[in-house]
C-alpha cells in the first residue's frame, strides 16, 4: 500500500523544507520570532498538509490539501522574496525554482484524478 511518503512531491517539499531551516537560520536573531518563525512554519505546512489529504478517504479531501499546500508555497514565496529585499538573505533564486517544480507537481496532482 503506497503513502504519503511514496509521493514524489511529498519528498521534494521535505528537502524544500529543510532548505528554508538552512536559508532562515542566518536570519536577524530578533526574527526568530517573526519572519524566522513564519517562513519555517509555512514551509513544514507544505508536506505536512500533503501527508494529511492523502490519508483522507476520498479524492476531494486530499485535493483540499493539496491547495492548501499551494497556499502555504506561495506564502513561502512570497517570505523568501521580503527576506532578500530585507537583505537578510541572497540567491534566493535556486529556491525559488525549487518552489516552482513543488507547484508544478501539485497542480498536476490536483489536475490528474
Amino acid at each position: 500500500m503506497k503513502t504519503h511518503t511514496d509521493l514524489d512531491v511529498w519528498k521534494l517539499s521535505m528537502d524544500f523544507v529543510e532548505n528554508i531551516y538552512k536559508l532562515s537560520a542566518n536570519f536577524p536573531k530578533e526574527e526568530m520570532y517573526g519572519l524566522t518563525s513564519q517562513i519555517r512554519r509555512a514551509a513544514v505546512s507544505i508536506p505536512s498538509n500533503i501527508a494529511e489529504g492523502a490519508s483522507r478517504q476520498s479524492r476531494k479531501e486530499f485535493v483540499q490539501f493539496l491547495y492548501i499546500s499551494l497556499g502555504s508555497l506561495s506564502e513561502v514565496e512570497t517570505q523568501l522574496m521580503l527576506s532578500e529585499r530585507l537583505h537578510f538573505t541572497e540567491n534566493i533564486q535556486s529556491v525559488l525554482n525549487n518552489a516552482v517544480t513543488i507547484k508544478k507537481m501539485l497542480n498536476g496532482l490536483i489536475s490528474h484524478p
